[in-house]
C-alpha cells in the first residue's frame, strides 16, 4: 500500500487569523444581497409587521443555535476542510466526498458565480460595458477575487475587512433612511399569509453563510473556545441589522408596499435621497455581493483543498502554499468553474428563485447531517478534549437537527425541478466515488 499523503508534504495551514478577520468573514458572507431582496418576498406571506418581526428574530435565533454546534465541533476538530472534516469522521470519507463534490460542483461555487453576477448588474448600472456588461463585470469580478486570495490570507482577510465595513456601513445608512422618511401609511394590499416552512426557507437562506467559519478553524489564533463567541456576536449583529432593516423598510414604505416592492432598498433610498439614491443602493448591492463572494472565495477553496488531501487521485487540489497561506490550486479550480457559470449564465440566467430550488435541498440535507454528526462524535469520541461544548447539549442539537430536517422537507416541497437537477449533481458525485479510493481513515491527518 503507498503512503499516503501527509500534511508536511502537501503543506500545511498556520494560526493567522485574528477576532476581526474572523467576525468580518462572518457577518461579511451573511449580510450579502439577499438582504436587498427576500424581505418584499417575506412580506408578502407575513400578513403583519408582528409575523414578519418574529420570523426574522426566529431567523437569527436559529442560527446562532445551530453555531453553538459548529463551535463545538470545530473547535474539537479544528480542520481546514469545515464540514467535510466533520462528516468524514462521522459517517467515512465518502460521504464527506459528496459533500465536498457538491460544493465545487454547485453549491459554493454557484454562490460565488450567482454574487458575481449580482454585483455584475449593479456595477453594469454605475458603468455600463455594452450588452454583455454585466457578465464581463462578473467575470472580472470572479478574476479578482480569486487572483487577491491566491497572492495570500493576509490579502484576503485585508480586503474582507474593509469590505465588511463598507457593507455594514450601506446597510446602517439605508437603515437610517428607512426611520428618516415620513412612515407610510396602511394600505390594503397583498398580505395573505404564507407558509411558515417557505417563509424561514428565505429567512435562514438570508441568514445563511455563518457554518463557513468552520473552515477557517485550523488558522485561529488563539483559544478555541474563541469560534463560540466570534460566531454568536456575529450572527448577534446581523439579527439586529437584519430586524432594523425590516423595519426600517415597513416604516418607509408600509408592510403592503414592501410586499409589492421588486426593489425594496432602491424604493427607500429613492424616498430618502430623491434620484440620486437608486446610485447609492447599486454601489451598496455591489459591495455587498463583492463582500460575500469573497468570504465565499476564501472558505470555498478549503473545501476542495480538503479533499484532495484525502483523495490521492486528486492531490493536486490538497496542496496548501505555506508561503501565501492559501490553497493556491484550489482557488484556481474553483475560479474555472465559476467562470464557466458566469459564461453559461450570460446566456440563460434563471433568477434568484431557481437558484434557491437549486442548492436549498442539497445544502439543507448536508447541514442536517452534520447537526446530526455532534451526537455521533460525543459517543464515538467521549474522552477528547472539547474547547468548547453545545450548552444544554442534547436539546440545543436537538432543536437545530430539527429545524434543518423541516427545512430540508420544505424545500423539496416547495421547489420543482431545480432540486432535481442538485440532487443529479450529487448522482454523478456518487459515479465519481466509483474510481476515487480515501486514504485509509487511520492515515488521515
Amino acid at each position: 500500500m503507498s503512503a499516503p499523503q501527509s500534511e508536511a508534504s502537501l503543506g500545511r495551514p498556520r494560526q493567522t487569523l485574528g477576532l476581526v478577520d474572523m467576525l468580518a468573514l462572518i457577518v461579511g458572507i451573511v449580510i450579502g444581497a439577499g438582504i436587498f431582496r427576500t424581505p418584499a418576498l417575506v412580506a408578502g406571506m407575513a400578513g403583519s409587521e408582528l409575523a414578519l418581526v418574529a420570523v426574522w428574530v426566529a431567523g437569527g435565533l436559529l442560527s446562532i443555535i445551530g453555531a453553538l454546534c459548529y463551535a463545538e465541533l470545530a473547535a474539537t476538530f479544528p480542520h481546514v476542510g469545515g464540514d467535510y472534516h466533520f462528516l468524514g469522521r462521522a459517517y467515512g470519507e465518502r460521504v464527506a466526498f459528496l459533500y465536498g463534490w457538491a460544493r465545487l460542483a454547485v453549491i459554493q461555487t454557484g454562490s460565488l458565480a450567482l454574487l458575481a453576477y449580482v454585483c455584475g448588474d449593479y456595477l453594469q448600472m454605475l458603468l455600463p460595458l455594452g450588452s454583455y456588461g454585466a457578465s464581463l463585470w462578473a467575470g472580472f469580478a470572479v478574476v479578482t477575487i480569486s487572483a487577491l486570495n491566491w497572492a495570500g490570507i493576509r490579502e484576503g482577510a485585508a480586503a474582507q475587512r474593509w469590505l465588511t465595513l463598507a457593507e455594514v456601513g450601506g446597510l446602517v445608512l439605508l437603515i437610517v433612511a428607512g426611520f428618516w422618511v415620513d412612515r407610510a401609511p396602511e394600505t390594503s394590499g397583498s398580505s395573505a399569509r404564507g407558509s411558515v416552512g417557505l417563509m424561514l426557507v428565505y429567512v435562514l437562506l438570508t441568514y445563511g453563510g455563518w457554518s463557513e467559519a468552520a473552515y477557517l478553524s485550523a488558522e485561529v489564533r488563539g483559544s478555541k473556545r474563541r469560534i463560540g463567541i466570534i460566531l454568536v456576536g456575529g450572527l448577534a449583529l446581523v439579527t439586529a441589522l437584519y430586524v432594523l432593516a425590516n423595519l426600517a423598510f415597513v416604516n418607509a414604505l408600509g408592510l403592503a408596499g414592501v410586499a409589492r416592492s421588486e426593489a425594496v432598498a432602491a424604493e427607500v433610498a429613492r424616498a430618502a435621497f430623491g434620484s440620486t439614491g437608486a446610485g447609492l443602493i447599486a454601489a451598496a448591492v455591489a459591495i455587498a455581493a463583492l463582500t460575500s463572494a469573497n468570504a465565499t472565495a476564501i472558505t470555498g477553496a478549503r473545501t476542495s483543498c480538503a479533499i484532495g488531501r484525502t483523495f490521492p487521485a486528486l492531490g493536486w487540489l490538497g496542496r496548501w502554499d505555506e508561503r501565501r497561506d492559501t490553497p493556491g490550486n484550489a482557488l484556481i479550480a474553483q475560479a474555472i468553474v465559476a467562470l464557466i457559470l458566469v459564461v453559461a449564465g450570460a446566456f440563460t440566467r434563471d433568477g434568484f428563485a431557481l437558484v434557491v430550488d437549486y442548492t436549498a435541498p442539497v445544502f439543507w440535507l448536508f447541514l442536517l447531517l452534520t447537526g446530526l454528526s455532534l451526537f455521533i462524535l460525543r459517543r464515538r469520541h467521549p474522552a477528547i478534549e472539547r474547547p468548547f461544548r453545545v450548552p444544554l447539549y442534547p436539546v440545543t442539537p436537538a432543536i437545530f437537527c430539527l429545524t434543518t430536517a423541516f427545512l430540508l422537507w420544505s424545500s423539496l416541497a416547495y421547489t420543482g425541478w431545480g432540486a432535481l437537477a442538485g440532487c443529479g449533481v450529487l448522482a454523478v458525485g456518487g459515479l465519481l466515488l466509483v474510481f476515487l479510493k480515501p486514504v485509509p481513515e487511520e492515515s488521515l491527518p
